[in-house]
């Protein structure tokens, strides 16, 4: 798993599965079957049920503050459930891009794409570290649980600089621990695309968005979402389960916003 294409690889293979069966994000394995990064969408404007696959850990765009007429890229996009709520806020003046590297999530969400007849939205395949989007693209963009599943998150981050319009910015929900977690928790690739186990320390996560360029970086919320007891029995010690439940180390769901 240290390998950086070996883990686009699970990563690519398990979010392909999603996509075909609807799976949790937490893989197929029911032992992990758990809901802790679940989000209610379900009374925001431009939400669609069948785009909603329930892999979110937050809900960016309502801290995103995106206006009618911009342009908003997604990064992550999936079968499309934050690119379809953007949608409604930018209006028919305005574009929405979603960007995903896996082929099964692009067919899903044009899928919806069509059924909903929308001319203003895209989806296009790519890798975040290297996104085929032009310079100065965007005037936001969001993301949801996606980016600490890169494994170069500096690179990642360096394009979303690159892409984002002078004086654009954006806003990400993501996964990041805080103290030490359990290697055996961190290694497992089931975990692993339950977006876990390739999340950062919050710290060093913040200082990455900084070093790439960005200013006013400001994390609007944050929320534990470390997994229930019958979870943590099949990776953990009781010791380990104790420093949890006392909030010494833990797994954590922020909202991030910062501005080029």
């Amino acid at each position: 798993m240290e390998n950086k294409n070996d883990i686009k690889e699970v990563v690519k293979e398990k979010y392909g599965e999603i996509a075909v069966k609807s799976v949790s994000c937490c893989g197929s394995s029911k032992e992990i079957d758990y809901e802790v990064l679940e989000n209610g969408y379900q009374n925001v404007e431009g939400y669609v049920k069948d785009a909603d696959l329930g892999l979110g850990c937050g809900i960016p765009t309502k801290f995103a503050d995106i206006k009618s007429g911009d342009t908003v890229v997604d990064l992550g996009s999936g079968a499309g459930n934050d690119v379809f709520v953007a949608r409604a806020i930018v209006g028919e003046s305005g574009k929405v891009i979603g960007l995903d590297f896996t082929e099964e999530m692009i067919e899903k969400a044009n899928e919806n794409k069509n059924k909903l007849g929308f001319k203003n939205v895209e989806f296009k395949l790519g890798d975040i570290e290297d996104m085929p989007i032009e310079n100065e693209t965007a005037d936001v963009v969001v993301s949801n649980c996606v980016l600490n599943l890169v494994p170069d998150k500096r690179k990642a981050f360096s394009e979303i600089f690159r892409i984002l319009k002078q004086n654009g910015h954006f806003c990400i929900s993501d996964i990041v621990i805080r103290g030490d977690l359990p290697e055996q928790l961190r290694k497992s690739a089931e975990m692993y695309v339950g977006c876990v186990a390739g999340a950062l320390q919050q710290d060093e996560y913040l200082n990455t968005i900084t070093q790439a360029g960005f200013k006013n970086v400001e994390t609007k919320k944050s929320k534990t979402t470390n997994p229930p007891d019958d979870v943590l029995n099949n990776y953990l010690t009781p010791e380990e389960i104790k420093k949890f439940k006392d909030g010494e180390v833990g797994i954590f769901s922020i909202t991030v916003t910062g501005e080029k």
